[in-house]
């Protein structure tokens, strides 16, 4: 039996090694609440991390938890708590800023330059038993609330509703989003519960857009992936998009880029309308050239997204309200003693998976 203080973790230890760590439980600080983890997704970046050691300028130098899209029960809460309370089921939002620089104090804290975000190196994640979270950054779930396994998945969710925003997205609108992973069809049914009229998928892989038809989208776009030799991407994603304008696609009123590569974000911007909006949510390589005289003749409004903010409770409203269905994203869940077997079914892509949950420690 595992003494009181025991915080069992999912920990990266380096490159390509996770390991089962034994990390001190401890009591919350004045404003945190500690939660017992009841259910965590597998993320595209828990997974880079793990296969890569880095994002970017984001380095694994030392020991890190893994994790950060969870839901659990609050068991523990400080002396200056007030909203939350021992039992209460919340969804866990990862990232906490300074709260005091200008973006904080402008409601963008997701610029905050000083954010904390679980699993972002070098601050530890949420795969574990116990996690210590300020508590405005838990949500209370609403009694009608399917699971706290969807609860997990308001974390990603929550990446659509921003995505959605940042939009202007209107009643009516069409939408065509480039990426049928779990960010892109969450993004999806973000559009349509916000009024779209029709939304249309496109990807490399048939098997995922065979799951966005029955889940979201009215019209799916199998990608061609390989650019033939003698062309540049840019010529070849004004050639692919002229060919899908000939085979009856149209263009968008909003594009979402979901999958961050190279020629999906240059055909996002030829498929855009003349005064549409293109939002870059996917990450890729630093550097990618754009049809930058296509935009400026043709007015096209670019916006960049990162993460989210003030999108919890509205990602929780949808779901409550019935407007958006989870449950079809998870299409796999292991013990939390099988979490490499997990990230190993992630990495593979392979069985179907869409999101892939780590139950809590029982």
């Amino acid at each position: 039996m595992l003494p009181d203080n025991s915080n069992i973790s999912w920990v990266l230890q380096q490159v390509g090694d996770i390991q089962l760590e034994n990390r001190l439980r401890t009591a919350p600080k004045s404003n945190e609440v500690e939660i017992a983890v009841k259910a965590t997704g597998i993320c595209g970046s828990d997974v880079h991390y793990w296969v890569h050691g880095h994002i970017g300028d984001f380095i694994v130098r030392e020991p890190m938890v893994l994790g950060h899209e969870s839901s659990g029960i609050v068991t523990n809460v400080g002396r200056d708590c007030k909203t939350l309370k021992v039992g209460d089921q919340v969804a866990i939002e990862p990232g906490v800023p300074c709260y005091t620089c200008h973006f904080c104090k402008h409601g963008q804290y997701n610029l905050c330059k000083d954010m904390k975000f679980a699993a972002t190196p070098p601050v530890n994640g949420s795969l574990c038993q116990y996690y210590y979270c300020p508590e405005d950054f838990c949500v209370r779930l609403p009694d009608n609330f399917p699971s706290l396994e969807e609860a997990a998945l308001i974390e990603p969710l929550s990446v659509g509703v921003h995505a959605c925003k940042l939009a202007e997205l209107k009643v009516g609108q069409t939408v065509m989003i480039f990426g049928a992973g779990t960010v892109g069809l969450l993004a999806g049914a973000v559009a349509k519960a916000s009024g779209a009229i029709k939304v249309t998928m496109v990807d490399i892989n048939q098997s995922r857009l065979n799951f966005a038809k029955s889940y979201v989208a009215n019209e799916i776009v199998l990608a061609e992936s390989i650019i033939p030799q003698g062309l540049n991407s840019i010529d070849f994603s004004k050639m692919f998009s002229q060919k899908l304008l000939e085979s009856g696609v149209e263009q968008a009123d909003v594009v979402l880029e979901c999958s961050g590569a190279e020629t999906s974000i240059q055909t996002g911007i030829y498929m855009t309308k003349s005064g549409g909006t293109f939002v870059q949510i996917g990450m890729g390589k630093n550097v990618a050239p754009i049809p930058m005289v296509d935009i400026i003749v043709r007015e096209i409004k670019i916006r960049g997204s990162f993460r989210y903010c003030n999108t919890y409770k509205k990602a929780i409203q949808l779901v409550s309200a019935g407007l958006i269905n989870l449950k079809p994203l998870i299409t796999h869940r292991f013990n939390f003693q099988n979490a490499v077997k997990a990230f190993e079914t992630v990495k593979e892509g392979n069985d179907g998976v869409i999101k892939a949950l780590i139950l809590g420690m029982e």
